[in-house]
């Protein structure tokens, strides 16, 4: 299970929101499943369907988690207009089945919808999230 404050919660929605239509992209950090940062990242593929995280970026974040005693918890992306499921394309890039992947779907505008899976090439796994 991934713990996820409210205003972390709100600010992926907002951050979906604001790229829409091309999908957004970020990382979660914190310990122990309990998100206490999030890292806004560039989408380069500036794609409605698909994400590439900007590398420098990536990297930067990923330096300021370990200056902070903090670890990767999740990764996340939207979906501008699909439902919160992961695509082929995710099912495909996916590097290490044991990060959890947030989807964020706008497919409903005024309702958006997140979840979170485990995504290997065998099997999807539908991994619960908790807003704290």
């Amino acid at each position: 299970m991934i713990h996820i404050p409210r205003s972390i919660y709100q600010k992926m929605i907002e951050h979906a929101r604001r790229e829409a239509p091309i999908e957004c992209c970020g990382i979660l950090g914190g310990k122990d499943e309990t998100v206490q940062k999030s890292f806004e990242i560039k989408n380069v593929e500036s794609s409605p369907v698909q994400f590439l995280m900007d590398p420098q970026e990536q990297f930067n974040a990923i330096e300021v988690m370990g200056n902070s005693s903090m670890e990767m918890v999740a990764i996340y992306h939207s979906h501008p207009h699909t439902i919160p499921f992961p695509s082929e394309t995710d099912v495909q890039k996916t590097l290490d089945p044991r990060m959890p992947t947030v989807i964020i779907s706008l497919k409903e505008k005024h309702e958006p919808v997140v979840k979170a899976f485990r995504i290997s090439k065998e099997a999807i796994c539908l991994e619960e999230i908790e807003v704290i």
